[in-house]
């Protein structure tokens, strides 16, 4: 049996002691709120993020890990892991997952890299779901050929709290930006292939939530789905609440209460609320 580590960004929002126990080494990505750049869950906290960025939101910007930190990780890597499976936010959001390869055939380490097309509870529920494969006596191949299958299922439902900073950041025009503050449209963003697209436009902010509890629903029915993860913005009431509401209707749903990964709050906004789930096949 091959000895293999575990890589991921910190867009997978996994826990500090989930990670230290499976061999998950994360590559931190960058927060930059008023002028100053920080590690994301390095130099501060998620809820010391949200704190900055409800003080500080406009103009907050995100990067990458340098490729030199990839390099520095596989070389120390290959001394101590025979290969390793790299899975990494979309790459239609960020550098990362094509840093990964590049970095790994510079090096001469073997590592399966997978871009999820998603991030935060679903990318995380990916690796979670590899490890238990690993547990259950899977070949390395095998694990492979199933994990290669996940970023198709992956779902994931924001109701953006600021409009400016999605503009910002070009997941939305311009025109698109002013139409729904002129209007106070409440838009839906969802994920297609990696992309993030706007989903839908909600007058009334309840009538939103209600169409992602819809979603959500439906997803259930169809897929059988036995757990979802509500990850809010720094706002971890309003985010309890919800989960309580869900819980009254689906008694024997697991549901995970999480941060938003900082990475995808500063593009949203403090206040953003977010569900999402990872089907079966």
């Amino acid at each position: 049996m091959k000895k293999i580590a575990w890589v991921t960004d910190s867009t997978c929002g996994l826990s500090k002691d989930f990670t230290d126990k499976h061999d998950i080494y994360i590559l931190p990505l960058n927060v930059i709120v008023d002028g100053k750049t920080y590690k994301e869950d390095i130099d501060l906290s998620k809820d010391e993020f949200y704190a900055l960025l409800k003080q500080h939101g406009d103009n907050a910007k995100t990067s990458q890990p340098a490729y030199g930190d990839f390099v520095t990780l596989y070389e120390k890597l290959k001394e101590e892991y025979d290969g390793a499976i790299a899975i990494h936010a979309s790459s239609q959001l960020t550098g990362t997952y094509q840093s990964s390869i590049s970095a790994s055939e510079m090096v001469g380490f073997e590592v399966e890299v997978i871009d999820s097309k998603i991030g935060d509870y679903a990318l995380g529920k990916m690796i979670e779901n590899g490890i238990q494969l690993f547990e259950e006596g899977k070949s390395y191949e095998e694990v492979i050929q199933v994990m290669r299958t996940y970023p198709e299922l992956g779902e994931m439902f924001l109701l953006p709290a600021n409009l400016e900073q999605l503009k910002k950041s070009g997941r939305v025009s311009t025109t698109q930006s002013i139409f729904a503050s002129l209007l106070h449209i409440n838009l839906i963003l969802g994920f297609d292939n990696g992309k993030v697209i706007i989903y839908d436009k909600v007058r009334i902010k309840k009538r939103a939530q209600k169409k992602v509890i819809q979603l959500m629903e439906e997803a259930i029915k169809k897929h059988s789905i036995k757990e979802i993860a509500i990850s809010h913005a720094g706002v971890k009431e309003q985010a309890h609440k919800w989960k309580e509401e869900i819980e009254q209707i689906h008694q024997n749903l697991k549901v995970r209460v999480q941060t938003l990964v900082p990475v995808a709050g500063v593009h949203t906004g403090h206040g953003t609320m977010c569900i999402s789930w990872l089907r079966s096949k």
